[in-house]
This record gives C-alpha cells, sequence and structure tokens, in this order.
C-alpha cells in the first residue's frame, strides 16, 4: 500500500510540477492537490495484488501505435479510393477480460482504432461498430484483448 501511495504520489507531483512549470511558487497548493488526487485515486482505483510489467507496458503501446498507424492507413485509403464499397455492420464480440479497468481499457482503445469503435458493453459482450464487414475486426480486437490481458497479468483464453 505505502508503494502504491508513493508511486502514485509521485505521479502526481510530477504532473503538477509540468502544470506549474517548473515554478516552486504553488507547492503549498501544490501538496494539498497531490495529496487530494492520491486520495481520491486510492479511492476510485484501489491497489491490487500482483506485479506491474513493465515490459507488458512497452507491449501494449507498441501495439496500439502499430494498429493505429496501420488502421488509419487503412481508412485513408478506404476514404480516398473513388468507390470506397464500404459495408459497415455492428459486430457483437464476446469479451474474456474481467470487468473493470481492462475492459474499459479495451473499449477505450478500440475507439482510438480507426475503423472500430465499441458501441454498447453488456456482461460479457461488446457491440462493435465495425467501418467495413471485410476487416478482421473480430481477430484485431482479440489480440487487442489479448495485450490488455498480459498488462494486468492475466491470460485469455
Amino acid at each position: 500500500m505505502l508503494n502504491t501511495v508513493l508511486r502514485r504520489g509521485a505521479g502526481f507531483a510530477f504532473l503538477w510540477w509540468v502544470l506549474a512549470e517548473g515554478s516552486t511558487v504553488a507547492w503549498g497548493l501544490g501538496a494539498v492537490a497531490v495529496a487530494a488526487c492520491v486520495a481520491a485515486s486510492l479511492r476510485l482505483l484501489p491497489p491490487r495484488q500482483g506485479t506491474f510489467s513493465l515490459a507488458a507496458l512497452i507491449a501494449f503501446v507498441a501495439f496500439f501505435l502499430w494498429q493505429s498507424m496501420r488502421g488509419g492507413l487503412q481508412v485513408a485509403a478506404m476514404a480516398l479510393s473513388p468507390r470506397p464499397g464500404l459495408s459497415p455492420c455492428m459486430l457483437d464480440y464476446p469479451v474474456a477480460l474481467p470487468p473493470g479497468p481492462p475492459r474499459l481499457l479495451l473499449v477505450a482503445s478500440l475507439g482510438l482504432m480507426p475503423g472500430t469503435v465499441g458501441v454498447r458493453l453488456d456482461d460479457d459482450r461488446l457491440r462493435l461498430h465495425v467501418l467495413d464487414a471485410r476487416l478482421p475486426a473480430a481477430a484485431e480486437a482479440k489480440a487487442l484483448e489479448a495485450v490488455i490481458a498480459r498488462l494486468f497479468g492475466r491470460r485469455t483464453a
């Protein structure tokens, strides 16, 4: 617990330092703001058991950036095509991640990747809007889900 408080405190203090542009004049208020942010973060996102994997975080960021770039180029090519011939569809995707932050990260990440957006999450089903039914949206969502599972120290089926 102490480790979590120290890490979050350091993160919020860094954020305050950035927002204050390195000025030390407002650190009295900054200390209060940092303490309030740490308290709120502990209430909203309690520390979890397990270890944090820097390698899994790097893998997630790399995967996300690559897929975003690839998807952006793919959508741009479709938009610039004289006859895009898009076939939008709704897809029901079974989510294997546990409720909470892992699922929220999945939905948010899919929403930032061009061509796919999560529309509704009901229990273990995620309804996706897909720009073109010919795109492998389910396979890409499954790959993203596996990367997120590793980030949270879990495995998917």
